[in-house]
């Protein structure tokens, strides 16, 4: 015992168990345990930090590289070679009238060309700020537009004024290096019912565009003679203005004389530059009438604020000529290249007269030639009315150069587009005097007929325009003076937008016109020309398919529809080209548009041609057109067997209606410290998943577009709807919404009147005449009335554009389907000019 206790107390020897149980663990193999872990969890922290540092900054280089995209053009090759529109490889539409948003002017198809235009205003009236320059619907002009243009060599335009026409003349001469000579002519006459001979003041000029230089050179204290100028595009060039006479081989005619020699900030501001320029000071005084002051342009002051504003580097030369005479008179102005050193006699007097007779003849053999109206026993008045439609579209054609403003989900602000040109023809001079992506195929269904190396090179440009991922911007505002004239709202273009692929209308004419007519110059550049489009082509119809696919396999679906439904009676899908026409009454992703699916249709056949024709892999494209035209598949996706139409599919409810918004104000209070009232949606019966019950244009997609067999069962009903007056049929063309529809010519908003919803429209009018034709000439059932229908719509359309034209001086952009008068925006020569088509027979 005492052994054991000794032990115990001396701690020698064998702890006994209970002591070893109890002991800790080394104090020094605890700490190491310890340190082990941290390191661990050390090492985790950091390698944490650091997979987070590379994933942050890898998302914002993918996030930088996405919003990149946006704004990188596509890397195959361009349709057209850089210098395409140059002098050198094209002069003879080197210069052209590609200014369609003035009433008559000039410039080169260059980045930085020098243009040429005119001003009038009428002196000694009461009315004031009645210059002219831009085309403007508030001009209330009585109607103006080209009479003739070839789209190459010529031009006669008349503008109607209030009470004098002005008839503007151009003929160009080639030659040099530069494109050659050009000669305008304007004469005015007074009209029958003006109790007196107006005085007019006339105002040529030319601006340079940042680059190039120009000299006044002035006589007799105020005339401005000419005008001699070098740009790097033209070299040198000169510019005379000929005196006033009272017509050719007639004598000179008293007039007075002013000139502006300033600098611009921009072509924009061209317009507000002369306005401020106007003095009343100077007096017209002729031999044999009173003294008279008149308005003049004198000097130009930059105010203080434009001058802290202005960067000298890119002011322009902008010079004035202007001349004042009483009616009527003619006046000739000259321009000459300073390269064109053989010229063998000016272009003016009897030589412009001589010209401008063998052009006129021209046209007229090549119309006829083209359209054989006179063959079908129109009168020369009609035969005029066609002249005048084709040629506005052709007079209308723009060249532009610039860069759009474009905004991905990936660009936390609007960026701007690369820069570059854009030849295309445009919708209206006044109101929209740009490029649209879906009314160009409209366009060049037209000029295909009269030019189709025009056609090929339009088509080019635009394609040239896409970007990496396929996307083309579908409204073209490029420069300071187009975005002049487009509301803030609509200047951004979105990345997801698409727009109807009308260009593949134009393109299958370019096929068809290739098979039939094989030994045409046109034909035989047809083979190079698809391999450069080819890839493009590609790209665009890849982008449709992966933006634009519905949640359903084989379903397409438009994006970009109107969020903020609770501002609109059914939100407006300004995408697919209809504007207000109505969908699902709430924005979904369930959504199925029939119209989309149709173009889609149209397109990957066309692909397929394509492909074909080149070589190229073309059985993706032939099953997708194979599928998509299946009508049982387009049956089961967008068929009412409740409609008996095809419809779109979506989340919707008929019971919508637009009320005033309740605003409560306390008692008490001051009504104006409060919002103002507005119109907004009231929604009476939830939506659900379901066909949308419109029937308009819309119903009519798989027809327009040749998609049902001629002995599908639906033609019977589509041919009904088409026929009865209480729901599509007028005399006046169809209309693009049913009478019986709730929507029919309702208000989208308090601010938008109906669009889509009831005006008849031309381009869709020209596709139901065309798929009436094409349906009345083949074997099926229903072929007999798809004939008897085709010559009546077609009788319809003609009459009622022609009477219009006849009784207002325009063609407009939409016609009343309850009186057939024209109203929206006119003039409207763009595809409202299918008119001479339909008048043609030519589909």
């Amino acid at each position: 015992m005492g052994r054991r206790r000794k032990r115990v107390a001396t701690g020698d020897g064998v702890p006994s168990p209970r002591k070893e149980e109890k002991a800790p663990a080394p104090p020094r193999k605890e700490k190491k345990k310890k340190t082990d872990i941290g390191k661990v969890f050390i090492n985790i922290s950091i390698g944490l930090c650091i997979f987070s540092l590379i994933w942050f900054f890898y998302a914002l280089y993918m996030r930088s590289s996405l919003a990149r995209r946006v704004v990188t053009l596509h890397p195959s090759p361009r349709v057209l070679d850089a210098n395409s529109s140059s002098p050198a490889v094209s002069p003879e539409r080197y210069w052209g009238s590609y200014r369609p948003q003035v009433y008559f002017g000039m410039k080169t198809r260059s980045p930085r060309s020098v243009v040429t235009g005119l001003m009038w205003m009428r002196q000694f009236t009461d009315m004031e700020g009645n210059l002219r320059h831009t085309c403007e619907q508030g001009d209330h002009l009585q109607g103006y537009g080209w009479l003739m243009h070839d789209g190459v060599s010529f031009g006669v335009q008349e503008i109607h004024d209030r009470d004098f026409t002005l008839t503007t003349e151009i003929v160009k001469r080639m030659g040099g290096d530069h494109g050659g000579d050009w000669t305008w002519r304007i004469t005015a006459k007074q009209h029958s019912i003006a109790s007196s001979a107006p005085v007019i003041s006339l105002m040529f000029y030319a601006a340079t565009d940042i680059q190039g230089s120009l000299q006044a050179h002035v006589e007799e204290k105020n005339r401005l003679s000419s005008v001699t100028g070098t740009s790097e595009e033209l070299g040198n060039f000169k510019i005379t203005f000929g005196k006033p006479t009272a017509g050719e081989d007639a004598g000179g005619k008293y007039a007075r004389y002013n000139y502006l020699q300033t600098r611009s900030p921009g072509l924009d501001k061209l317009t507000d530059i002369v306005k401020n320029s106007l003095n009343h000071k100077f007096v017209f005084s002729p031999p044999k009438g009173e003294k008279r002051s008149y308005f003049a342009v004198d000097s130009y002051k930059v105010t203080d604020h434009q001058n802290q504003q202005k960067d000298p580097k890119m002011e322009s030369d902008f010079v004035v000529h202007q001349v004042t005479v009483q009616t009527p008179f003619q006046i000739e102005v000259l321009f000459e290249s300073g390269s064109f050193r053989e010229r063998p006699n000016q272009l003016v007097g009897s030589v412009l007269t001589d010209e401008l007779e063998k052009r006129k003849m021209a046209f007229d053999e090549k119309f006829e030639s083209t359209f054989g109206l006179q063959a079908k026993g129109f009168t020369s008045s009609q035969i005029e009315f066609a002249k005048a439609a084709l040629s506005n579209m052709l007079g209308g054609m723009g060249y532009f150069f610039g860069q759009s403003v474009v905004q991905s989900v990936y660009n936390e602000h609007p960026v701007l587009y690369p820069e570059g040109p854009l030849f295309t023809a445009v919708p209206s001079r006044s109101f929209f005097p740009r490029g649209f992506l879906w009314d160009e195929g409209f366009h060049q269904l037209l000029l295909n007929k009269w030019d189709s190396q025009l056609t090929q090179e339009v088509i080019a440009h635009w394609l040239d325009l896409i970007n990496v991922e396929g996307w083309i911007p579908r409204e073209q505002i490029l420069d300071d003076e187009a975005r002049s004239k487009v509301p803030s709202e609509f200047i951004v273009q979105h990345n997801e937008n698409a727009n109807p692929p009308t260009l593949f209308l134009a393109l299958q004419e370019l096929l068809e016109k290739r098979d039939a007519q094989p030994e045409s110059l046109s034909s035989q550049t047809m083979l190079p020309f698809l391999k450069r489009l080819y890839p493009r082509l590609q790209i665009w119809f890849e982008w449709f398919n992966a933006t634009q696919a519905g949640h359903i396999a084989n379903s397409y679906r438009w994006r970009g529809r109107d969020k903020d439904s609770n501002l609109f009676l059914n939100p407006k899908t300004l995408t697919s080209g209809l504007d207000d026409y109505p969908r699902a009454s709430h924005p979904s992703g369930d959504e199925r548009h029939v119209d989309l699916y149709c173009w889609m249709t149209l397109a990957s056949g066309i692909m397929a041609n394509v492909a074909r024709i080149l070589g190229e892999p073309h059985q993706v494209y032939e099953n997708t057109h194979r599928t998509l035209s299946n009508n049982n598949l387009l049956n089961e996706l967008h068929w009412s067997e409740n409609l008996h139409t095809f419809s779109d599919y979506g989340n919707h409810t008929q019971a919508v209606s637009l009320q005033q918004e309740k605003v409560f104000v306390p008692p008490g209070q001051p009504r104006h410290q409060f919002p103002v009232s507005r119109l907004v949606r009231s929604v009476r019966r939830a939506p659900k998943l379901q066909y949308v019950n419109a029937l308009g244009y819309v119903s009519l997609f798989p027809f327009l577009l040749h998609i049902l067999t001629p002995d599908s069962p639906k033609m019977e009903h589509i041919l009904r709807d088409i026929q009865d007056p209480e729901r599509l049929w007028t005399p006046y063309g169809l209309r693009s919404l049913s009478r019986t529809d709730p929507l029919y010519m309702k208000r989208n908003t308090e601010h938008d009147a109906p669009y889509w919803r009831g005006p008849i429209w031309i381009n869709i009018n020209y596709l139901a005449v065309r798929a009436l034709h094409h349906y009345g000439s083949i074997e099926g059932p229903y072929k007999e009335k798809a004939a008897t229908l085709y010559q009546e719509l077609r009788t319809n359309l003609i009459n009622n554009v022609y009477k219009q034209y006849l009784e207002t001086g325009y063609i407009w952009e939409q016609y009343s389907d309850s009186t057939g008068r024209g109203q929206g925006s006119h003039p409207f020569t763009g595809w409202s000019a299918l008119t001479v088509l339909i008048m043609a027979e030519e589909y």
